[in-house]
């Protein structure tokens, strides 16, 4: 196994290509699909819920203050990330099957992810109170701004649903249990931080079910059948080029507007990131439609090719600062 190793394939990518095979083979239908469909959104409120419990309000009120590392993480999340997939329009129809483009689109507007950008930002040396802050806050305003951005950049594109039902949906199913658990938080914060390690698996199992009812239609509509090979090798290509060139961005008005070094992992990682965790289940409300399993194949590659280059990046990173230490202890 030590060719897995060195391509740095975690097992939830395993497990994600596992579920997306056993749809391709066994595809749910009837009524199996509806009560697995009824259990996926009962799964998905539970996981929003936990999410809310795990919040720290004082790691909330710690990052708060600090208003201009938050605006530039939030433009480039939905500011530079929609116009980025805006200007991939001419591969829609070429290069890329109309499903796929709307499913870069819908990546572009998706919000930042929580745990790994904090993580990855710890890893690094960076400014970890303004990341919890920042990347919670990115997920709450996702609520509101993926649906609208995606309906300005799509327009009605792809089968998607009013954006103000939407909206009402994604809060109901969404925000709701992710405010209701952090109002709970009091009394149910310490077992949650204490089960952390297990409730990971949480995560990953809602994902996956969301993952295996999307593919499961997509198979049951012939959507495959349809979609070229190269589409999906450009949809590789593209997803690693947006990810470099929001990450060059984002060191660059780091350093340009003069943030520190420990600013800089946080805008660097927060802004550069996108959730699979919140983006799946929204896609699932979002979009009614046989095409759901190639809208959230880009975000599934993204998420991939983020991990193993913001693994990378912080070991960099964290590498340097030892370096500076050792050389600050030589000179004293």
């Amino acid at each position: 196994m030590s060719w897995l190793k060195r391509l740095r394939v975690d097992t939830f990518t395993l497990a994600l290509l596992a579920t997306v095979a056993l749809a391709w083979k066994f595809p749910l239908q009837g009524a199996p699909a509806q009560w697995m469909d009824d259990f996926t959104d009962l799964a998905i409120a539970a996981l929003f819920f936990l999410h809310g419990a795990r919040l720290s309000r004082e790691a909330i009120l710690a990052g708060m203050l600090h208003w201009r590392l938050h605006l530039v993480i939030f433009a480039s999340t939905f500011i530079l990330f929609p116009l980025l997939g805006l200007a991939l329009k001419p591969l829609s129809g070429h290069l890329l099957t109309p499903e796929l483009y709307l499913g870069l689109l819908f990546l572009c507007t998706l919000p930042s992810t929580v745990q790994s950008s904090i993580a990855f930002t710890s890893m690094a040396g960076g400014n970890v109170p303004a990341a919890v802050c920042s990347a919670s806050a990115s997920s709450l305003l996702g609520v509101l701004l993926t649906p609208l951005l995606l309906s300005a950049l799509a327009g009605a594109h792809g089968g998607m649903a009013d954006p103000t039902e939407a909206i009402g949906k994604i809060m109901l199913q969404l925000l709701v249990p992710f405010v209701a658990g952090h109002l709970l938080r009091r009394w149910i914060g310490g077992w949650v931080e204490r089960q952390r390690a297990v409730l990971r698996y949480t995560d990953q199992g809602t994902v996956l079910l969301v993952v295996y009812t999307a593919f499961s239609v997509s198979m049951n509509s012939g959507l495959w059948q349809s979609t070229p090979l190269l589409a999906l090798y450009v949809v590789i290509a593209v997803c690693a080029l947006l990810l470099a060139v929001v990450m060059a961005a984002t060191t660059f008005a780091a350093r340009k507007l003069g943030f520190s070094r420990e600013d800089e992992i946080a805008i660097v990682f927060c802004g550069s990131k996108k959730s699979l965790a919140t983006g799946v289940p929204m896609a699932k409300i979002l979009f009614a439609t046989g095409a759901l399993g190639a809208i959230v194949l880009p975000v599934m590659i993204f998420h991939q090719i983020q991990l193993i280059v913001c693994a990378q990046l912080a070991q960099r990173y964290a590498r340097k600062a030892a370096g500076r230490a050792e050389l600050e202890q030589a000179a004293d």
